[in-house]
């Protein structure tokens, strides 16, 4: 059963997935800004394997 605050981690976990694909396709793909992105969605990929 997935309650709403799951719900919630997976659609920003999915939201960064599609924000790092684009950052990581642009001509000159900002470092810092990619680091920060999977360092944002790996906080919520870990929150989600504890729920």
């Amino acid at each position: 059963m997935q309650t709403a605050h799951h719900s919630a981690l997976t659609a920003k976990h999915a939201v960064l997935d599609r924000q790092i694909a684009t950052e990581a396709q642009r001509p000159l793909p900002d470092a810092v800004t990619l680091a920060a992105l999977k360092k944002q969605k790996l906080k919520i990929k870990q929150e989600l394997a504890q729920i």
